[in-house]
């Protein structure tokens, strides 16, 4: 036995915990940029962060530009914004689009160049970062426990990742409750992200014992309460444990790496920019029929959990699921 586990995650977890922000910002800087996209606003969740930073004397610059698959443009201006204001620290608030581009922005700003030398790695080492600070709201990503970014040209129309240790952000504050301002259009998507992501990293050649644990266990708790959480978000016993769920399974796949499904869903979603969650629905269950004799007991391990009997109808059985939160879709209809 021969592997490596290495996620230095510092996870604050439970209801409540976002009234903990501000004092969370303030041990790592004195200026934070805000990066977000314009959700945030319209809940009050950017205005409840902006107080907490106000009574913790943080000052703050607000970037609220960063759309649903974040772009490579968007970042640019973003790193280029916190060198330009002094900011010394960044705040992601929102679903995993703001916490992927504050890792890019982070990165960018600090080391300078050119994003694309970071993402084609024309540059080598481990670079530095501006100190992160993620508030997730929607429970599918895993952003907030890995140093993955995910990022879109919208030139080439590429969606390509940066993977530093230095973008795992220094403090993760993960409240279930926000997750409640998810409308039922995006819960679907993002909680089959989160359900693939533990799947996909007990699945990948690059899983190991320690992945498999936290793998195994958000399947678990994915198996139990996908539907539930989609058939009420304000189910908190559901939300809670979907939450969870997507934070374990984002440490997990960060070591593990993931599999062909999500490699072919990022130029979908790149190219047609699609929700990303959409886009791995239509991929998974044919991905997996052609990947079973890869390693039949692994995708019969993971059937068993979600209700199936083996290996043999791990596809259907994913399908099945697909059907009962509403996301039964294939690459036809895109």
């Amino acid at each position: 036995m021969d592997f490596s586990y290495y996620v230095p995650a510092n996870i604050k977890f439970g209801r409540g915990k976002a009234d903990t922000v501000g004092k969370e910002v303030s041990k790592y800087g004195r200026k934070a940029l805000i990066v977000t996209g314009k959700s945030s606003g319209r809940t009050g969740l950017l205005e409840r962060m902006e107080k907490q930073l106000e009574n913790e004397h943080v000052e703050y610059v607000v970037f609220d530009k960063i759309t649903a698959n974040p772009l490579t443009t968007s970042v640019q201006e973003g790193a280029a914004l916190l060198n330009e204001t002094g900011c010394d620290s960044v705040l992601a608030v929102g679903g995993g689009s703001p916490l992927d581009a504050a890792k890019g922005i982070s990165l960018l700003a600090k080391n300078g160049g050119e994003l694309d030398d970071y993402i084609f790695k024309r540059v080598q080492g481990d670079f530095g970062s501006f100190p992160i600070i993620d508030v997730p709201t929607t429970c599918g990503t895993g952003s907030e426990s890995n140093g993955t970014a995910v990022l879109s040209n919208p030139v080439t129309l590429d969606k390509k990742s940066i993977s530093y240790p230095s973008l795992v952000a220094k403090c993760s504050i993960v409240d279930p409750s926000l997750m409640e301002t998810m409308p039922k259009s995006v819960v679907g998507p993002v909680t089959f992200d989160a359900m693939c992501h533990a799947m996909e990293a007990y699945l990948s050649p690059g899983a190991n014992p320690f992945t498999d644990s936290l793998a195994v266990d958000a399947m678990l708790y994915v198996s139990k309460y996908i539907v539930r959480a989609n058939d009420d978000i304000h189910d908190e016993e559901a939300v809670d444990a979907m939450t969870l769920a997507s934070t374990m399974a984002g440490a997990s796949f960060y070591v593990a790496g993931l599999i062909a499904t999500h490699g072919m869903e990022h130029p979908l979603s790149g190219m047609k920019n699609i929700a990303h969650g959409t886009g791995l629905a239509a991929l998974t269950p044919l991905v997996y029929e052609h990947s079973i004799p890869g390693n039949p007991e692994r995708f019969a391990f993971v059937s068993r959990i979600f209700g199936g009997n083996d290996e043999n109808d791990c596809a259907r059985t994913i399908r099945r699921l697909l059907s009962r939160i509403d996301m039964e879709t294939y690459l036809s209809d895109h």
